[in-house]
């Protein structure tokens, strides 16, 4: 999976096939016709109504792929873009950026096994500590 180049379209599509979901009930779900369905499947993205709406029909959480984005590829000047939220009488919910995924754990941890990247490489550039890495690689390690 390609987390930095996302066409949301192609993943859909992907999904629809795996799931065997039939055209008819996507258009009847999705309330859209047949041409507008294979549009979408084009689309590098879209708005974020309709995803919820993919996420729903197919039982696949869509926005994760977006999140997993922000976790690898958010520079680390921007450590404080969640800075709305640290106001304590802003009414948004709070998130932590650093919740890691078994499969951004299996990517990063790949992406050392082959050399693309060295361990202190991946933490500087996607801020994960030094110890939690070395605990990934002691408890992952193939």
């Amino acid at each position: 999976m390609d987390f930095k180049n996302i066409h949301i379209g192609e993943l859909i599509h992907q999904c629809v096939h795996e799931s065997s979901v039939d055209i008819d009930r996507i258009c009847s779900f999705m309330k859209q016709g047949e041409e507008e369905i294979h549009k979408m499947y084009t689309a590098e993205s879209m708005e974020t109504a309709v995803l919820l709406r993919w996420s729903k029909l197919l039982e696949y959480d869509f926005f994760r792929i977006y999140t997993q984005h922000l976790i690898l590829y958010a520079p680390p000047s921007s450590a404080g873009y969640n800075m709305v939220t640290d106001n304590k009488n802003s009414q948004l919910p709070k998130f932590r950026k650093n919740i890691y995924t078994k499969e951004m754990i299996y990517f990063i941890l790949e992406t050392i096994e082959k050399g693309e990247k060295t361990t202190l490489q991946v933490i500087k550039e996607y801020g994960i500590p030094k110890s939690t890495l070395f605990r990934w690689i002691k408890k992952y390690n193939r």
